[in-house]
């Protein structure tokens, strides 16, 4: 199949590209608004002139492609809210401009912190102005405190802050995450600095939090475990924060992390159900319209009590076209379905373009539809539980071909068991989605037997525990596993290819799948040269002192902690994967490196930094040094300063001081980030 002769599918890549030129480019909005006008009404003239034609000229095809080019940088720019009138950052600078009052509505209620209770809020006024923007709300724990409720609103007195950029190499940036979401700066504060205020105004996300708190307040009234609890929340409520590590990391480990996403497995489920259910409708007069129109209304019912997250309105989205289809009696081609909701979800939604699980959901569908058939082809047993399991086993290697390049990219793990589990679990999710919508419904009216919320808890728990098992396999989990975005790129490129050697086989095919595996090998050279760099490195790490050393495939590291703790330290693990380390070697911190052609000193708690002949071009100071650097500058006349995280505060202060007065550079990694140094 010639994907690309379908209409649907040419505008929806235009209107991908377009976001990414937008994303990556800046392009002026009037220019952008006025020209996409032009485009529009100059195809629409040609639309009229050609509308006769059975087959459109190259002119229309251009001008199509041009005008979705325009709509999708538009739509980004429409969507970007910094570019908003009322928008804050257009009339406060947080770093500047002194803010005494902030009032705004809460939003979302966001996973908690090792510190602090996270929300995304809605800005309402700054300074009694009224303004509007998001922001991300960080309050104090309090064990002895509820969560605040989504739509509460508050005023504090409490500043916005920046937020803070990667301090480390190859460190998860946080920033541009909460950006993606419009979020570009953040509160700190407590309980006590926060003040409620009665508010009448309610949101639909407002209506949908209280729906799901009044569920759970049914639901604790039974002997469900805290686990089991979190697990419902998360597959029939959409909410993920009360999943416990250790059971995030054995589904995540296990290959089966998706099932904790609400995604297109659990609204195919939930539609199938309705289609049962509502099917006596269709002998009444427009009952089939009636029941299509009761089918969308429960199943985006369902999209926001689950949050309207990425995976679920995109799988909504789907399905809905899939349920009009179906109810209409008209056939759906599922590359179409795919297009459309993608789509009218991107052009309400850009920014769900770089959401890793909109890019997962997709990825996955689109590998099982593509390959899935292909591979039921190859054994076709008549025994028909066998022949479940087989379905069950091609739909899952189809749709690991479709998100490995990714996942690899993004989480740089492979779980070697995926198959095993998803062959257990699919049929099961099946089980604990039926009977769970039943157990909400009853628990919500209060007619729930305690036995069947045993069984149901029964059932949640015999998963975690096979989960469990499946993640503590290790020697089938690879993880820290690096792998570029031009590696990804030629991963699809080569899974594309296979398809389509799978499908038909003919030279051109052929020739194309060998040309993308010496693309992709090609890549993999590259990739391995261009790592090939040597880098003196001094760590941020809070207390402590970290400095390494990479040469090539190689990483030395440095540090005053316990060996224990440095295998699993996150900034080594990051560098690691960021840098294709093949080999880690522990090593004492010394006072004096050479690197290259350049001197470093390390001056430590001793304060020892008179060296006879040697003249450092960067000192390092660390374990807060009783010296006067003044001194040590007249002295020793080094072209950096360079304070790691192993320092007090006071001490930190006093030698920006006399860094400042010397006019030497100060690097504090704290602040700036950790410092490297190139061996060029």
């Amino acid at each position: 199949m010639k994907l690309l002769n379908f209409a649907l599918i040419k505008i929806t890549i235009c209107l991908i590209v377009g976001i990414l030129f937008a994303h990556y480019f800046n392009f002026s909005y009037t220019y952008t608004l006025a020209l996409t006008l032009i485009l529009i009404l100059g195809l629409s003239v040609l639309l009229i002139v050609e509308r006769a034609r059975l087959v459109k000229s190259v002119a229309f095809g251009v001008l199509t492609i041009f005008t979705f080019l325009g709509i999708g940088i538009l739509s980004y720019q429409l969507h970007d809210q910094k570019s908003f009138k009322q928008h804050y950052t257009q009339h406060i600078d947080p770093a500047k401009d002194t803010i005494e009052t902030i009032s705004f509505q809460i939003r979302e209620v966001l996973k908690p912190g090792v510190f602090h209770d996270k929300y995304s809020v809605d800005i309402l006024t700054i300074n009694d102005r009224q303004l509007v923007g998001k922001t991300l709300l960080n309050v104090q724990r309090d064990s002895l405190l509820q969560a605040y409720k989504v739509d509460a609103v508050f005023v504090t007195t409490s500043p916005l802050t920046h937020l803070n950029p990667p301090i480390n190499p190859n460190q998860f940036d946080y920033k541009k995450y909460l950006e993606k979401q419009y979020i570009y700066h953040q509160i700190f504060t407590d309980h006590h600095e926060l003040l409620p205020v009665y508010s009448e105004t309610h949101t639909i996300f407002g209506y949908a939090a209280q729906l799901r708190t009044h569920i759970n307040s049914k639901l604790k009234f039974y002997n469900f475990r805290p686990d089991e609890l979190a697990l419902i929340n998360a597959l029939l409520l959409g909410q993920r924060q009360d999943i416990s590590p250790e059971i995030f990391n054995s589904y995540s480990k296990a290959g089966a992390i998706h099932i904790l996403a609400v995604s297109g497995l659990h609204v195919g489920i939930v539609l199938l159900l309705l289609n049962s259910l509502f099917r006596p409708l269709e002998y009444l007069k427009h009952g089939k319209t009636l029941k299509t129109l009761l089918i969308l209304l429960i199943l985006w019912g369902f999209a926001i009590v689950a949050g309207l997250s990425a995976s679920v309105t995109r799988a909504v989205m789907m399905f809905s076209i899939v349920a009009i289809g179906m109810n209409l009696k008209r056939p759906t081609n599922i590359y179409n379905t795919l297009a459309i909701s993608m789509f009218f979800l991107l052009l309400f939604k850009p920014l769900f373009l770089f959401d890793v699980g909109f890019q997962m959901s997709y990825l996955a569908v689109i590998a099982i539809v593509s390959f899935q058939p292909f591979l039921e082809k190859l054994w076709q047993p008549s025994f028909k539980p066998a022949k479940t399991l087989w379905q069950i086993f091609t739909v899952t290697l189809a749709a690991q071909f479709g998100v490995v390049p990714i996942s690899l990219f993004y989480f740089h793990q492979f779980p070697g068991l995926f198959f095993l589990s998803n062959l257990v679990i699919i049929p099961v999710l099946g089980i604990i989605l039926g009977m769970g919508i039943i157990v909400i419904l009853l628990a919500a009216i209060n007619l729930l037997p305690v036995w069947i919320a045993d069984i149901y808890g029964g059932i949640i728990s015999t998963m975690n525990s096979f989960v469990r098992w499946v993640s503590l396999q290790e020697r089938f989990i690879f993880t820290d596993l690096s792998f570029s975005l031009l590696q990804v790129l030629a991963a699809y490129l080569l899974i594309m290819t296979l398809v389509m050697v799978s499908k038909k086989q003919n030279f051109k095919r052929l020739a194309l799948a060998m040309l993308a595996v010496l693309m992709f090998q090609s890549v993999l050279i590259f990739e391995e040269k261009k790592n090939q760099t040597e880098e003196f490195v001094v760590f941020h790490k809070s207390r402590y002192s970290l400095i390494g050393i990479k040469k090539n495939a190689t990483l030395a590291v440095s540090h005053n902690f316990d060996s224990l703790t440095s295998s699993r330290d996150n900034i080594i693990k990051n560098y690691k994967i960021g840098n294709a380390i093949k080999e880690i070697a522990n090593e004492t911190l010394e006072h004096v490196y050479l690197f290259g052609n350049k001197r470093i000193l390390v001056v430590d708690s001793l304060g020892i930094y008179r060296i006879p002949e040697f003249n450092p071009d960067y000192v390092v100071l660390r374990n807060s040094p009783k010296i006067n650097l003044n001194r040590l500058l007249d002295s020793i006349k080094p072209q950096l300063i360079i304070a790691d995280g192993s320092n007090y505060k006071s001490y930190l202060k006093r030698w920006e001081l006399s860094c400042l007065q010397q006019n030497t550079p100060f690097h504090l990694t704290g602040r700036e980030g950790a410092f490297v140094l190139k061996n060029e």
